[in-house]
């Protein structure tokens, strides 16, 4: 069983920046399949930045304000969130996916911009 803890979160101004943490525990945990997505009220959870297999995505909203990074041997990953905007207020959720039917959530850390 893999359980992962967020830590980060909290409340900024526009411009401002925050670092989420998510750290995963359990033997098989890897940070090749770790990341975030986020989740607005009303508004479906969507990608933020991910490693899948490895590779390092993120949401085509990003435009560079975001940097996902690892510590393997932490089984950690880090989300930099610069130049934050108020829409970017959302509860931000670590995902670990290491096959397409096994998925993981952390229990969400949220994020509040305000204008």
């Amino acid at each position: 069983q893999v359980q992962l803890v967020e830590s980060g979160g909290g409340l900024v101004q526009t411009g401002g920046s925050l670092r989420l943490s998510c750290a995963a525990s359990g033997s098989t945990a890897s940070v090749n399949f770790m990341g975030w997505y986020r989740q607005a009220p009303g508004k479906r959870r969507e990608l933020v930045a991910i490693y899948r297999n490895g590779v390092r995505l993120y949401g085509d909203f990003v435009k560079g304000r975001f940097t996902l990074t690892r510590d393997d041997a932490r089984n950690t990953v880090y989300l930099q969130l610069n130049s934050l905007k108020p829409e970017d207020t959302a509860v931000y959720y670590c995902n670990y996916q290491p096959t397409h039917t096994s998925t993981y959530w952390g229990q969400g850390t949220q994020v509040t911009v305000s204008s």
